[in-house]
């Protein structure tokens, strides 16, 4: 006859396993839902200066307990364009501005950045604004619209300034066919061509953003 106290055993070494089981299988889709990615357009201009392009920056978010951050990581492998020191600097203020916009100190971030384009050496920061939004919406979960490009200086502060080469950089998005491309309030004006007239002719809209706040309400929707 069975020893009916090696039943409540067996029960209990099942029950242990099935708690081991299910741990393997928690903690890695924990550590998978700690990881922030997000990927963002920004427009730019091939070598020589004359055509304009869109890119597309590949953004992700790590958490870090050392707390030594935030951590910036170039990706330049793999189909990722080298960049220059002031594309570096501008990613800097696109962090700094786009931490305090989500209330951050970003102290335990490890953002990693991978600037997918035709160049083989990307420069400049006018596509740090666009970085800026691409971080936030990471950070926060929301869905960056696919139809809609943005082209500015962030600074540290939020604000977005002007870029060189706006009317070719127009230009891209449009022949990429996107409908709609943020550019710098106040930009046009010094211009010697007007929006309106332009977007016609180009089939796209036009919009001037002064904060990264304004442009993140405009190029964003939220899962929530």
């Amino acid at each position: 006859m069975a020893d009916n106290r090696a039943i409540p055993n067996t029960l209990r070494l099942v029950l242990l396993l099935s708690v081991f089981i299910l741990c393997m299988h928690a903690f890695p889709l924990w550590a998978a839902d700690g990881r922030r990615l997000a990927t963002v357009p920004a427009l730019s201009v091939l070598t020589g200066g004359q055509i304009g392009t869109v890119q597309y920056v590949v953004l992700q978010i790590d958490k870090d307990s050392r707390q030594g951050g935030p951590t910036v990581q170039f990706n330049q492998m793999g189909g990722g364009s080298i960049v220059s020191e002031d594309w570096k600097e501008g990613v800097k203020h696109a962090v700094a501005a786009a931490t305090n916009a989500v209330g951050e100190d970003g102290r335990d971030w490890v953002i990693t950045i991978k600037n997918r384009s035709h160049n083989a050496l990307t420069e400049g920061m006018s596509a740090s604004s666009a970085i800026a939004v691409g971080i936030m919406a990471a950070w926060r979960g929301d869905d960056i619209k696919p139809d809609m490009a943005l082209t500015g200086v962030i600074l540290p502060d939020g604000q977005i300034e002007s870029v060189g080469s706006l009317l070719i950089k127009i230009e891209a998005a449009a022949r990429a066919q996107f409908k709609t491309v943020l550019v710098p309030r106040g930009q046009p004006d010094k211009a010697d061509w007007e929006l309106s007239p332009l977007g016609t002719r180009w089939n796209i809209q036009i919009i001037e953003v002064a904060t990264l706040e304004e442009a993140y309400s405009l190029m964003t929707t939220s899962r929530r």
